[in-house]
């Protein structure tokens, strides 16, 4: 280094997860044990996303807009649903112009909202999803906080409902209510930029990065971080357009 140059900053390494999309090493939580990746030091136990390790210090209530476990009944998963989900080897049988949601806000009709639906299908992510995941991508290390909707710290639907924001997309507040916005995804067309809703309930969620990782606000004492899919029940996938 020269006489009087300035020390250049330390570099953060960054971990490829997907195309466009990184996350620094030492945020990933790594199947069924809790280690971060590159950090060498493993937590004593990583807690299930919803439950609060400080469970001493009560809550307090808030809003049902606020947070995600105001809600007290959720939907029925569509895994248990008893209309069977449409595949793409049905797309043949369809009327495009008779479905439904798809649009940016998960409310539109008619042919527009019809073709989301189409795409939905096939594993084709979307733009403006996989912009979104990029973008939460740049939270990673930040804390959990009940009912957080940023800048500091996050829920998980918070940190989705911020990050789809950011690309123009307007998403409603609770795990539930995403559930049941945008378009549906069959499991074998999930690709990055998807937010999957998870737990039996429909109590968390996050967003596929692909690699079998999704990037969530996972909970107290862990932040945002990314985390293996197979970690979870899946309980809904749901793609913008």
């Amino acid at each position: 280094m020269a006489p009087g140059a300035a020390a250049s900053p330390p570099v953060t390494p960054t971990t490829p997860v997907a195309p466009g999309i990184t996350v620094p090493r030492g945020n990933i939580v790594q199947a069924g044990t809790g280690d971060s990746a590159g950090a060498g030091v493993a937590p004593a136990a990583v807690p299930q996303p919803g439950v609060n390790p400080a469970a001493a210090q009560p809550k307090p209530a808030i809003p049902s807009e606020l947070g995600v476990r105001c809600v007290a009944e959720a939907p029925t998963p569509w895994h248990k649903a008893s209309a069977p989900m449409v595949r793409a080897t049905e797309i043949a049988g369809l009327d495009v112009a008779s479905l439904g949601s798809g649009s940016d806000s998960g409310s539109g009709t008619g042919l527009m909202s019809g073709s989301a639906n189409l795409m939905a299908l096939l594993p084709v992510p979307s733009a403006r999803g996989v912009a979104a995941a990029a973008i939460a991508a740049t939270q990673v290390g930040k804390p959990y906080e009940w009912g957080g909707t940023g800048p500091n710290a996050w829920d998980c639907s918070g940190l989705v409902q911020w990050a789809y924001r950011m690309v123009g997309i307007a998403l409603p507040r609770t795990t539930w209510q995403q559930a049941a916005a945008g378009s549906a995804v069959p499991f074998m067309s999930m690709m990055p930029g998807d937010v999957v809703v998870l737990n039996d309930d429909g109590s968390h969620e996050g967003i596929y990065i692909g690699l079998g990782q999704v990037l969530n606000a996972y909970d107290y004492g862990v932040g945002v971080v990314t985390t293996p899919l197979k970690n979870f029940d899946i309980y809904a996938i749901r793609r913008f357009f």
